[in-house]
């Protein structure tokens, strides 16, 4: 991918952000507070809800924070490496799309307030860390 000056500046500005959210909240995964609070999510996805039935709720927060943190590294590692810069786009892609599909299978996640449908706008973030993965699976291609 060929990048000016600017274009160059978003990328790794996009790319240091998400790093570092992947592995804050990597991080914090680790703690039963935040276990608890993705056992409802988690537990309504058609394609992860069977994991508490072989792990307990901090397992499985933890084995997601592995996979948080673990992708952080691959990303920055990918810096150097484009075969890990695509494993880690794609890690980042998948990663994103789950979260941002919790917004339609987990009860409750929207609600109506004064007529404007809301949601817990925190999972809407993920629409920007998805764009950045794209991005970073296009810079492995090059």
């Amino acid at each position: 991918m060929t990048m000016n000056n600017k274009q160059n500046l978003g990328f790794y500005i996009s790319l240091t952000g998400t790093v570092l959210i992947l592995l804050w909240v990597g991080y914090y995964k680790f703690t039963p507070t935040e276990a608890a609070a993705i056992q409802p999510l988690v537990s309504n996805h058609p394609l992860t809800y069977w994991m508490y039935n072989i792990m307990s709720t901090q397992v499985v927060s933890n084995f997601i924070g592995i996979f948080e943190i673990t992708t952080a590294i691959l990303i920055l590692v990918g810096l150097k490496y484009k075969i890990i810069a695509k494993i880690a786009s794609l890690a980042v892609i998948v990663m994103f799309l789950m979260t941002i599909s919790y917004l339609f299978t987990t009860p409750g996640t929207w609600k109506h307030v004064d007529g404007v449908p809301i949601t817990n706008f925190f999972m809407l973030k993920d629409i920007m860390y998805l764009g950045f993965g794209v991005t970073f699976f296009q810079y492995s291609n090059s």
